[in-house]
C-alpha cells in the first residue's frame, strides 16, 4: 500500500525533534510517520492533518493552493500552549498526513482524490479527526462526500464561516470555490435546512442567492447579527440546532470571512467582516462540541500576504479550535 494509503504524498517538512525539550513549538509537537515502523497505531492519535494544494477550481484568481506548505512554515513561530485558556495541546496527539495528491490540469481527477481520501481517512481510521488545510472552498463538497461514502446513514449538517453563502449555479460555474454548498444540497448530500453559515455582510452576495438560500431553508447569519448579537450566542444556538437534527457537524472556514484589514490573504477579501478575535472564538466554541467532527481551512492566498498577516491567523484559527477539541476530550 502506498503511503500511508493511496492518494496521499508525504509531508514537505519533516522536522527533528528534540523529545526532552519542554518547550516545544508547533512543528516539534506535530508528529509525522516518518519514524512508523511495520503497521500503523491509529489509536495513537486523536487529529490527522491533510493538506490539499488546489486552486484551479477558484472562480478568482487564487494561490491558495500553495497554503497548506505556508501554514506549516508558520507555525514554527507558535507554541502549542493557550495562554488565555490555559491549555497545553500538547496532551493531544496530532499527525500531518501530507497532502492529496493532485493532477496538473484535471480538475475532475483532483475532487475525485480528494473525496477518496476522505474515505480513506475515515476507513483507516475513523475515531481520529480530520482537519483540512485547503485549498480553495471548492474541496469541501468533495470532503463531505467522501465522509458520506463511508457514513452513508449518517445525516451531516454544516457550520459555515463565510463572506460568501457559496451558493452559486452549478450549470455556470461547476464545483468551483463558489458552489460547494449548493453541490452539496443539489446532489442530496446534505439538506439545506441543515445549514447555517455565519458572517455574511455587504455587497458580496447576489439577492439571487439570498433567496436561494430561503428556499431551501438554509440557516444565515450577517455580521450585523454578530455584532448585535455576539458571536458566543450566535455560535453556540447554530450548534445547538444543529446537534438536535444531525449526526455529524462539519465545519467549515473560509478565511475570507474576515475583514481585509486582518486579512488581506484571500482570493476575495472584504471590508466589513469578522474580527480575528471572533473568528478565534467561534472556532474555539466549535472544538468544545462534540458533535462537530471534521473541519477544513480554505481561501487562504499567501501569495497575496502581507508579513504573514493572514497565514499567522490561520496557523491560530487552527490551534484555537484544537484548544476547545483539547478541552472537548478532557471534559
Amino acid at each position: 500500500m502506498q503511503y500511508p494509503y493511496p492518494l496521499l504524498n508525504p509531508p514537505p517538512f519533516v522536522w527533528t525533534k528534540d523529545e526532552n525539550n519542554p518547550n516545544p513549538k508547533v512543528h516539534e509537537w506535530i508528529q509525522d510517520l516518518s519514524h512508523q515502523q511495520g503497521a500503523i497505531d491509529w489509536d495513537h492519535f486523536d487529529v490527522a492533518i491533510m493538506g490539499i494544494p488546489l486552486s484551479r477550481s477558484s472562480i478568482s484568481a487564487s494561490s491558495a493552493s500553495e497554503n497548506p506548505d505556508a501554514i506549516r512554515r508558520a507555525w514554527k513561530s507558535f507554541y502549542p500552549y493557550n495562554l488565555e485558556h490555559d491549555v497545553d495541546l500538547t496532551e493531544l496527539n496530532v499527525v500531518d498526513l501530507g497532502d492529496v495528491r493532485q493532477h496538473v490540469t484535471d480538475i475532475a481527477q483532483c475532487h475525485q482524490n480528494i473525496t477518496d481520501a476522505m474515505a480513506a481517512q475515515q476507513t483507516h481510521h475513523p475515531n481520529v479527526f480530520p482537519l483540512t488545510i485547503g485549498g480553495d472552498h471548492s474541496i469541501t463538497a468533495m470532503l463531505v462526500k467522501g465522509w458520506k461514502e463511508v457514513h452513508p446513514d449518517q445525516e451531516v449538517g454544516i457550520l459555515q464561516l463565510d463572506t460568501h453563502f457559496d451558493l452559486r449555479s452549478l450549470e455556470e460555474f461547476g464545483p468551483a470555490n463558489g458552489t460547494p454548498i449548493r453541490n452539496l444540497i443539489e446532489s442530496g448530500t446534505v439538506q439545506g435546512s441543515n445549514v447555517h453559515n455565519i458572517g455574511l455582510h455587504g455587497f458580496f452576495n447576489s439577492k439571487s442567492l439570498k433567496d436561494y438560500a430561503d428556499h431551501v431553508g438554509l440557516h444565515y447569519k450577517t455580521v450585523r447579527d454578530v455584532r448585535k448579537e455576539g458571536i458566543d450566542s450566535i455560535v453556540k444556538d447554530a450548534l445547538d440546532q444543529l446537534s438536535k437534527k444531525v449526526d455529524v457537524i462539519y465545519l467549515t472556514v473560509d478565511m475570507d470571512v474576515l475583514d481585509m484589514s486582518g486579512a488581506p490573504g484571500v482570493p476575495a477579501s472584504t471590508p466589513g467582516g469578522l474580527w480575528t478575535s471572533e473568528l478565534f472564538e467561534a472556532v474555539h466554541l466549535a472544538g468544545q462540541h462534540p458533535s462537530v467532527k471534521a473541519m477544513d481551512l480554505v481561501c487562504l492566498d499567501p501569495v497575496k500576504d502581507v508579513a504573514q498577516m493572514t497565514v499567522k491567523t490561520g496557523v491560530h484559527v487552527m490551534l484555537s479550535f484544537l484548544t476547545g477539541y483539547s478541552q472537548r476530550k478532557n471534559a
